[in-house]
């Protein structure tokens, strides 16, 4: 069959088709050419430059913390914190942040962490009352010598010094209560202030250290390259004591030791920070020497151990404050002759030659004269104790360990262990029992309850007991504890507290379920400001003055009540702690509580348990203040 002659001239023998046709298709063909090279370029983009890593200021001090080795951080965020806390979330899969419910409880929780492992510290607050709320804190971990960093936000550089929206000049503020302080006005020394805030912060002396981060710093960017997280510090007048003694001061101790007849171990805080809690128990059982300990002491030397006095000063043991009083050589370590321990610094341990040692100088001479002063760490002068004693220096203390003795079965601790009510030395001593051999964690408040559980648990291991001890502050107990149980989730963690120190920072319950933390409270209400009261009656002539915590319509607001233990105590705790998803109960006479407090213990996670105790308790032996042992009230 023949084509038709349109068809046939569109064709011919070399391409199929004639030159017209053919000049046709190749005019297609670059068409389609130039749709295809335009598809192409646009499926398989120009490659772009590469991206360039940068951080800005708070990620920088973020990823300083986890350098530094954190692993918690109490934080509550503001205005000028946000961008911290923009950067702690980036950063959560190597740092734990903890909402508190209150900057004050956050900044104890961090102490809590602090003084149970020996680590540093770290809480963050924005500026303005965010960061004066971290105040009372900060004073606190001051006097008890607690490794802290504080960080607060601060409004940005361009504003300062104009009474900007929550600005406070926290560098001012703190300048009396921190060991050191700091305000950021450059990025590129953010690394490098925050690896110095933990070198001062642990080192020497441990203590609080201030980092005020305005917001437009921590906004500010630096290229990666030019971060240095490990950057030399710049610290040219801090030189922290770390040496050991001199050997002819050594000798001067072992010399003094081997001419004494009533030798004492009066040990303190130091002996804990400097960990030298195994070198003082060699020591001490080699020389067969007595050890009393201040509260900031308590754990340095096993409580059960027949050498140990246990605690002294006002309301130490009765045979801890005659050993002193009689002995012929003191030798304090790690202590610093506080006033709640010395009474009348002139009568103090007056007949004996003190030896003091301490790697702060200024604690040497300050409130009483040593006549051999050593400054050095502790754990090394132990150390060289330990290596240079010969038997030859070690003094016969046979009819000392047996004086001692007799005043230890003369006056014991006691309390009135008759009737079914709970008095609050039983309830602690019930505590101490049944938890003994788990070597608990034990935080306080202040008040009478902190000085009977110093008196009535017998610590076994330092940096198990948690404390205010300087400060002396009220609605410490619950977030220290809340810290001890961050970074020992597995461990047992009580919170003993009185109603009134309790309320302080009661809105911590929250954080303690919310973030799974098993602290377990043991709440001795009284329903009074009980130290206070006790003051009251002892010098007072029984005059209350805003002591009774219940509602102003009651009798007891005037201190004309009966007496008795009431039925119906304020505010309702136990109702608060369900409120606050916590399992918690109340027992009100002795025969309950046995089986009250194993219910405590064995339940998985937090708990509160309140006892109802009488307020007429008042805790002795008692040396009143600046009085001496000649004074010390026993009933």
């Amino acid at each position: 069959m023949s084509l038709p002659r349109s068809a046939r001239d569109s064709t011919d023998r070399l391409g199929g088709l004639t030159p017209a046709a053919r000049l046709i298709s190749l005019k297609q063909n670059d068409e389609e050419s130039s749709v295809a090279t335009v598809q192409t370029a646009k499926s398989t983009p120009t490659p772009a430059a590469p991206q360039v890593r940068s951080y800005n200021g708070a990620e920088i001090l973020v990823e300083s913390l986890v350098r530094q080795g954190t692993q918690f951080i109490y934080a509550y965020p503001g205005g000028c914190s946000m961008p911290l806390h923009q950067a702690l979330i980036s950063a959560q899969e190597k740092l734990r942040t903890i909402l508190p419910r209150h900057e004050q409880g956050g900044a104890f929780a961090a102490q809590g962490i602090a003084r149970a492992t020996g680590e540093v510290g770290v809480c963050m607050a924005t500026s303005g009352p965010g960061a004066t709320n971290l105040v009372t804190s900060i004073a606190d971990a001051k006097l008890d010598s607690v490794p802290l960093v504080a960080i607060t936000g601060q409004v940005p550089q361009a504003v300062i010094g104009s009474d900007a929206f929550q600005e406070t000049p926290m560098v001012e503020v703190c300048r009396a209560i921190t060991k050191h302080h700091y305000m950021i006005t450059d990025v590129r020394d953010v690394a490098r202030i925050v690896k110095e805030a933990y070198h001062i912060a642990a080192t020497g002396r441990p203590g609080p250290v201030l980092i005020d981060f305005p917001k437009d710093v921590q906004l500010a960017t630096l290229d990666a390259a030019e971060v240095d997280f490990d950057p030399p510090m710049n610290l040219p007048g801090y030189r922290p004591i770390n040496n050991g003694p001199q050997p002819e001061q050594v000798r001067q101790v072992l010399a003094a030791l081997k001419r004494s007849k009533k030798p004492i171990l009066y040990v303190g805080g130091g002996c804990i920070n400097s960990n030298a809690a195994e070198e003082l128990t060699k020591f001490a059982l080699k020389t067969g020497i007595p050890v009393t300990m201040t509260a900031m002491g308590l754990g340095s030397f096993p409580g059960e151990h027949p050498q140990s006095l246990h605690m002294l000063g006002m309301h130490g043991t009765v045979y801890a404050n005659y050993a002193v009083n009689e002995a012929d050589l003191l030798l304090a370590l790690g202590v610093r002759f506080d006033d709640r321990v010395t009474g009348k610094l002139e009568e103090f341990a007056k007949h004996g030659k003190i030896v003091h040692v301490d790697l702060d100088p200024s604690e040497i001479h300050k409130n009483k004269a040593a006549h051999v002063p050593i400054v050095a760490d502790l754990k090394k002068t132990l150390q060289a104790l330990n290596a240079m004693i010969e038997d030859d220096d070690i003094p016969d203390v046979t009819a000392w360990q047996k004086q001692i003795a007799e005043w230890k079965a003369k006056f014991p601790l006691k309390y009135n262990e008759s009737g079914d009510d709970i008095l609050q030395q039983y309830a602690i001593e019930e505590l101490w029992k049944r938890t003994k051999e788990r070597n608990p964690y034990v935080a306080v408040g202040v008040g009478q309850h902190q000085m009977w559980a110093a008196q009535f648990f017998k610590f076994q291991k330092p940096r198990h007991w948690l404390s205010s001890s300087g400060l002396g502050t009220m609605g410490f107990g619950l977030p220290a504890a809340m810290g001890v149980a961050t970074a020992f989730p597995n461990d047992l963690v009580f919170d003993i507290d009185g109603d009134g120190s309790f309320q302080m920072n009661i809105q911590e319950l929250a954080t303690i379920r919310c973030e799974k933390l098993p602290v377990k409270i043991l709440l001795l209400n009284n329903q009074h400001l009980g130290m206070v009261v006790q003051w009251e009656d002892r010098f007072m002539e029984g005059r209350r003055a805003h002591t009774y915590l219940g509602p102003i319509d009651d009798p007891e607001w005037h201190g004309k009540g009966a007496g008795p233990i009431k039925t119906d105590t304020y505010p309702d705790f136990v109702t608060i702690a369900r409120g606050y998803d916590i399992p918690a109960a109340r027992v009100r006479s002795k025969k309950e509580f046995p089986k009250a407090l194993e219910t405590m213990i064995n339940t998985p996670g937090a708990y509160l348990l309140e006892v109802i105790c009488p307020y007429q308790e008042h805790v002795l032996p008692m040396i009143p203040s600046g009085k001496t042992v000649r004074d010390i009230i026993v009933e």
